[in-house]
């Protein structure tokens, strides 16, 4: 049996606080993102190319899942105790709806990267997977 790989981290931010505040996997400056949402192609200061990590779309369905739950069980608790008009439920919590997800988006995507990054997750491929047709087949 293998040993699990442990990678060195000493002096490094913890996963968390990495992704909370965008930051590169190899170097810790604050390049993760190009937008509010979006990946670099690459890190700007030592040129880690971020487009070679696979987060996919995994932390989208997550979290409107669970935020989804939670606003929904909040909404059902503020309608029973207080009975609020209607648009009293929309201006509350439709931008806390958004602001959530797209809040936690950015989170548990640079989550997602840095865990690849320290675990060195790759494609399961090897020499003998291939694409490409061998000759005769």
């Amino acid at each position: 049996m293998t040993e699990p790989v442990q990678p060195d981290t000493k002096g490094q931010p913890g996963t968390a606080a990495a992704a909370l505040f965008g930051c590169c996997p190899r170097c810790h400056a604050r390049t993760l993102f190009a937008g509010w949402a979006k990946f670099a192609d690459r890190c700007r200061v030592c040129g880690l190319d971020f487009t070679a990590f696979n987060v996919g779309d995994g932390p989208a369905a997550f979290l409107t899942l669970v935020i989804g739950a939670v606003v929904t069980g909040l909404a059902i608790w503020l309608e029973l105790a207080a009975t609020p008009p209607f648009w009293v439920h929309v201006i509350l919590w439709v931008p806390f709806t958004a602001t959530a997800v797209v809040g936690g988006l950015r989170a548990t995507k640079a989550w997602l990267l840095q865990a690849e990054y320290r675990r060195k997750a790759s494609e399961a491929v090897n020499a003998e997977w291939t694409l490409e047709r061998k000759d005769g087949e």
